[in-house]
């Protein structure tokens, strides 16, 4: 895996980890955009695809095994959800892409729901697009990126379930992905490999979300 601890200093580590230590909740789920809470807080938005671990992730970025509620059943998310960190900071969850279990219909307007959002949200400071690292960046992942891209609104990619492969193969994935998204406009050039499992990579993460919350 990729060594990203030089990156920031034990200082703003620490100041990540005493950030997501706070008080974090639940405060709605949203089907129209109409219906967002009003943009007065900063927001940073998971995106995915269908079950490839966004609510295990933002359980174990604030230590909480049940805010987020995860699934097996493809393509749960379908809302835009809202959680509030500290009173200060919005986790955004956005509807997933790629289910094989739902109408296209359906799909569609889940997507359109979170292409909206991702348009016209003006306090949203990054999306953290995850892949599951042991598959790499796919055909609907492509599409998230050229919509991230289309957007332009800052996004950063997370590899998820990094405890399921050998690390040297997830530092390969690591470094395929950041060549692959070097040219796109909107990318955050560094890639970052984590497990919600294990927690590896979470410190850094967690850095990387305060910093961007707050640039």
């Amino acid at each position: 895996m990729a060594d990203t601890t030089e990156v920031f200093t034990a200082d703003e580590l620490e100041a990540a980890r005493v950030l997501f230590a706070h008080q974090a909740e639940f405060v709605m789920g949203a089907t129209t955009i109409p219906g967002l809470p009003p943009p007065d807080l900063p927001e940073v938005a998971f995106a995915g695809r269908s079950n490839v671990g966004k609510s295990s992730l933002i359980n174990g970025l604030v230590g909480r095994k049940g805010l987020a509620r995860a699934s097996t059943e493809p393509g749960r998310t379908r809302e835009v959800n809202f959680f509030l960190l500290d009173g200060r900071l919005r986790l955004v969850d956005l509807p997933g892409y790629g289910w094989a279990r739902v109408s296209r219909t359906t799909a569609k307007k889940f997507q359109n729901l979170g292409r909206d959002y991702l348009r016209g949200r003006p306090n949203l400071k990054r999306v953290y697009l995850l892949i599951d690292a042991r598959h790499g960046l796919k055909a609907p992942d492509a599409e998230a990126l050229d919509a991230l891209d289309t957007a332009a609104v800052s996004y950063q990619i997370v590899l998820t379930k990094a405890d399921k492969i050998k690390p040297a193969e997830a530092a390969a994935t690591v470094a395929r992905t950041a060549a692959a998204i070097a040219k796109r406009p909107a990318a955050f050039p560094r890639v970052l490999a984590t497990s919600a499992e294990k927690g590896t990579g979470l410190p850094e993460l967690r850095a990387e979300i305060a910093a961007a919350a707050w640039a």
